[in-house]
């Protein structure tokens, strides 16, 4: 009863004077992606909690990755649900936990990102970032599309591959032989389609939300990095609500993540045959190929936790 008191008061209050409080939400990828998806759930289900004392703007595949971190940092939106940009920019000896080949699946980011190890890094983020880390979804293994087929390392000899504007990244596929393009995500298609890149590497979300089915004719099967999709709210926003107001969003959260996670881990495999069913050739590379991938990667991988991620060993990660 007394919930429902409160709530009624709050529609009352809402109704005469406006106290409304309206939570700007923004992603960088299309409408379809499990993160576009998952911000859409969240907006439905604080919504209905809180007879829309509570309501979120939506803003879908707008910005790019680098302009959605930079305005929930200012507070330009209170919410963003993205990649690992969030880490890369206010936590990058962390960033580890979002680079080709170093998590092994997601149980094991999990247990490393709400380990001592996540910790720090969250407290980073919110010290220089100025934002809470709120949740993080299952966004899928990333996987290569390509022009032509690639069964091995010799076929991603001086391959033009898209990758984002991540110097950490570019770094690993380039010691593999890949020749980095740097494209930031909303120019991701267009790219493909001029031929400035003839290859990328994404989440299948990413793939099908896209629709790069029209601009690349194979899928190529590699499961080199676990993808992350990490949800982030502006501090200051934050703590303008009242305890009870940030309960019920970390609640919300939660379901929220769990719901996305659960969502994508049972359709990968459809995703994959809507890709096929859209023209795109699946490879699948065999055990010796993905060994050999990995082992042109290792040595930029133990460089960089030399040199960028020192707070760890890759060893020491793999133990988690």
């Amino acid at each position: 009863m007394r919930k429902l008191f409160v709530l009624s008061l709050a529609l009352i209050v809402t109704a005469l004077f406006g106290f409304q409080i309206v939570l700007k939400a923004t992603t960088p990828f299309q409408e379809g992606h499990i993160l576009a998806e998952a911000m859409k759930q969240f907006k439905e289900k604080i919504e209905a909690e809180t007879k829309k004392a509570i309501v979120v703007e939506l803003q879908i595949g707008v910005v790019s990755e680098e302009e959605a971190n930079n305005q929930c940092a200012q507070g330009l939106v209170d919410l963003q649900f993205t990649g690992g940009r969030p880490v890369e920019v206010f936590a990058p000896e962390y960033f580890f936990v979002n680079a080709p080949f170093v998590i092994k699946d997601y149980e094991h980011f999990l247990r490393v990102w709400n380990g001592p190890i996540g910790e720090k890094a969250k407290a980073l983020i919110a010290e220089k970032g100025n934002m809470i880390c709120l949740g993080t979804v299952y966004r899928g293994y990333r996987q290569m599309t390509a022009s032509k087929p690639i069964y091995g390392p010799s076929d991603i000899k001086d391959l033009k591959l898209r990758l984002p504007v991540v110097p950490t990244w570019i770094k690993i596929w380039e010691a593999i032989g890949a020749k980095a393009v740097p494209v930031p995500l909303t120019e991701l298609y267009q790219a493909l389609k001029e031929g400035g890149a003839e290859a990328s590497e994404g989440d299948v979300t990413q793939i099908s939300s896209f629709k790069l089915y029209e601009v690349q004719t194979y899928l190529i099967i590699t499961n080199h990095q676990c993808g992350v999709g990490w949800i982030t709210m502006n501090k200051t926003a934050y703590e303008r609500l009242t305890l009870e107001e940030r309960q019920l969003v970390h609640k919300i959260m939660d379901e929220v993540c769990t719901w996305a996670t659960e969502k994508l881990k049972a359709s990968e495999g459809d995703i994959i045959r809507f890709l096929q069913d859209n023209g795109m050739k699946v490879i699948k590379l065999d055990e010796g190929a993905l060994k050999a991938i990995r082992e042109l990667a290792a040595p930029a991988v133990e460089e960089l936790f030399k040199t960028t991620w020192p707070v760890t060993t890759w060893a020491e990660v793999l133990a988690q």
